[in-house]
């Protein structure tokens, strides 16, 4: 008889080990190595049975099959996706526990089963029985909609095959497994695989398949990298659990731009989308209250106004305090010694607080200005004028740089109502087209922007 191999196994970077590790050398995670036994095969039966092969096509000969897009009535989640959802892919969709997966793919389910044939969803975490009481209290119903129990890959595959579904929805491919291999649901050969196999059934039919999938204590999501390697389209579903307010971001799309967000609402009838955010979010604003500012930032193709507050107040310790909460803690470092350095504002005796509304989180460093613009309004307790937006990126010589796509900017900063707008010199001598009745306000450096921005003394 022969002895059994076994390996180790990182779950969290899918490294393999001869010999149990303590902290993995790839990832650097302590107590992520997990015995699994190597799978062996002897004869032809245990196998997986190879795919016809099919003869190289010329580009020109390959028909044009109706692989139109799939629209849906979620604008939101259409635009995320593209335009829509495509024929034969493989979704995932990742995001912390209760923000709202499960939710939204049962109201994606509904809405494809009544415009565009059967939906199958097959869940590994509920019974058809919590399912039924989630879409009773969410109001969804479908004739089309079929549910089913099961977390064994081979019955999965089957249900597949033999009801012949236009979307599937596998909540989640974590607890999907297959018995071809030894190790547990949820490990790194069993996500792999059970992903493998799914993206075959969707490449070789014209099922599209969403994925369910958890995410780690750092907010990425879990399994191996190659998970996200092998589908097509990777959507992570963010927000904070105390706000109301869900953002759907398009981290990988074969078939679409990147970095593109969708905003939803948590109600109790489940995810509304919110076609104007920009609107929601300065909804609560304070007028003329000092520490307040406006960001014009942009999400993919879309340009958001955000409302930035921060307070400064004197500390009794040594070492102030630096907090930041929807901005890179680094950027607000940098951008307070700015403020100290080039402007000569006094910060080294105060806490400073900063705060993105809404629970957003903004990496885009043309918020910089309105962030810095804040902190000076909050320390020297001048309100910034409520008609004014800042667009800019700031230097380290207290410089405003350049951003991108600027007219956008602009027209939905007067949109909303603004009138007037600040910007670095260098994006008016792009010559952009400025909308009419906006006043646009050029300044070269940190310095000038805060004299024209805040308010006069009173």
């Amino acid at each position: 008889m022969a002895k059994q191999k076994t390996r180790f196994v990182c779950q969290e970077c899918g490294r393999t080990s001869p010999k149990q590790m303590g902290r993995c050398p790839s990832c650097q995670e302590f107590g992520t190595f997990v015995e699994e036994i190597m799978e062996t095969v002897t004869t032809g039966a245990n196998r997986r049975p190879s795919l016809t092969v099919r003869p190289p096509v010329r580009l020109a000969d390959v028909e044009k099959e109706n692989y139109e897009r799939m629209k849906l009535p979620i604008g939101e989640l259409s635009r995320v996706l593209g335009g829509g959802i495509v024929p034969s892919s493989l979704v995932l969709l990742g995001g912390d526990p209760g923000i709202g997966k499960s939710t939204l793919l049962l109201q994606v389910a509904a809405l494809v089963a009544k415009d565009h044939g059967k939906v199958l969803y097959i869940s590994g975490e509920e019974s058809i029985h919590q399912i039924r009481m989630r879409a009773d209290r969410m109001t969804v119903s479908a004739d089309e909609l079929f549910l089913v129990t099961e977390t064994r890959l081979t019955a999965i595959l089957n249900h597949i095959q033999n009801e012949k579904p236009t979307l599937v929805i596998i909540d989640s491919i974590q607890t999907t497994w297959t018995d071809e291999l030894k190790s547990a649901a949820g490990s790194v050969s069993q996500v792999r695989e059970c992903a493998t196999r799914l993206q075959e059934v969707a490449k070789n039919s014209a099922v599209t398949i969403f994925l369910v999938g958890h995410v780690t204590k750092e907010g990425t999501i879990a399994g191996p990298r190659v998970l996200e390697h092998i589908v097509d389209t990777v959507l992570q579903l963010q927000g904070d659990q105390f706000h109301r307010y869900r953002l759907l971001r398009s981290i990988k799309n074969r078939f679409g731009a990147t970095s593109e967000v969708g905003v939803f609402e948590m109600l109790e009838t489940g995810l509304s989308e919110v076609p104007n955010p920009s609107e929601a979010f300065l909804a609560e604003r304070q007028i003329n209250a000092s520490g307040s500012a406006i960001a014009v930032t942009m999400e993919g193709t879309r340009p958001l106004l955000i409302e930035i507050q921060a307070l400064a107040s004197a500390t009794t310790f040594a070492n102030p305090r630096r907090t930041a909460n929807g901005i890179d803690y680094n950027r607000l470092l940098l951008l307070t010694a700015v403020l100290s350095r080039r402007v000569r504002l006094s910060l080294a005796d105060r806490d400073v607080f900063v705060n993105v509304v809404g629970g957003l989180d903004i990496d885009e460093p043309a918020s910089d200005l309105s962030v810095a613009v804040a902190i000076a309004s909050s320390v020297r307790d001048r309100p910034v004028h409520a008609d004014m937006a800042f667009v800019g990126e700031i230097g380290l010589s207290g410089e405003l740089r350049s951003v991108s796509q600027p007219e956008i900017r602009l027209r939905e900063a007067f949109k909303l109502g603004f009138k007037r707008c600040v910007i670095p010199v260098s994006v008016g001598r792009q010559k952009p087209n400025y909308p009419k009745g906006l006043k646009v306000i050029e300044c070269r450096t940190l310095k000038d922007a805060l004299q024209v921005g805040l308010m006069p003394q009173t």
